[in-house]
């Protein structure tokens, strides 16, 4: 093949993810409008209404320069605009948007079969840096050695003399009702009773960087 034909074939869909990008950043002048593109423009990349070849060139350039070894990468501090997240129940993924310009991504677990995390559009309805589960933990004793772990309250006796330790839920993000985004454990696959579990370091990062009423999409 020609060596112009190899560039074309190459960097034309890259070059044209980054148009979209540059589409999407015009957009911005016009905050509702821009935050509308965003999610969009999230949908054309979850859905695949974006070119197949495009999207593949523009994940593993974003994979060669920005990702971390857990899948997970971060542009925010480098892009102003309002933020929006979209989770993607199927790709066990969430991204940051801000102002439709795709922002940070990284893997999550969501709610295990019979606790599936309820896909639709929410807002950020509470912050708290140090939450603690009241449904979910271990009952401990009085010197905080672990009687039974993983219970329900709701289910599950406590035993005599025995105190409920709620799970801890760092950089805890509440989405609708005892659902939210928060640190924790993710074995690759959805395990979780509800909640979207993130790693711990993009955790901190999300929570810092939304604030009360950021929208939030959550699609099959």
């Amino acid at each position: 093949m020609h060596r112009g034909s190899i560039f074309f074939v190459f960097w034309f869909p890259l070059i044209l993810a980054l148009a979209n990008c540059n589409t999407l950043q015009r957009a911005g002048t016009n905050t509702q409008r821009a935050g509308t593109e965003g999610f969009r423009f999230a949908h054309r990349v979850v859905t695949g209404d974006i070119p197949r070849v495009t999207r593949f060139v523009s994940q593993h350039f974003m994979n060669l320069f920005f990702q971390d070894p857990d899948g997970s990468f971060w542009l925010a501090d480098q892009i102003r605009g309002k933020p929006s997240i979209l989770i993607s129940l199927g790709e066990q993924k969430v991204y940051l948007f801000k102002d439709g310009q795709l922002a940070g991504g990284s893997p999550i677990s969501s709610g295990a079969e019979g606790y599936n995390t309820r896909p639709g559009r929410y807002r950020i309805i509470e912050k708290d840096i140090d939450h603690l589960s009241s449904i979910y933990g271990d009952y401990i004793d009085s010197q905080g050695n672990i009687l039974e772990t993983n219970i329900d309250n709701r289910k599950d006796l406590q035993p005599r003399g025995a105190r409920f330790d709620g799970a801890k839920m760092h950089y805890f993000m509440r989405i609708y009702e005892g659902v939210g985004m928060h640190q924790g454990y993710l074995p690759g696959y959805p395990a979780s009773h509800g909640c979207i579990r993130l790693p711990g370091h993009m955790a901190e990062k999300f929570f810092h960087e939304v604030s009360l009423g950021t929208p939030v999409e959550i699609v099959p």
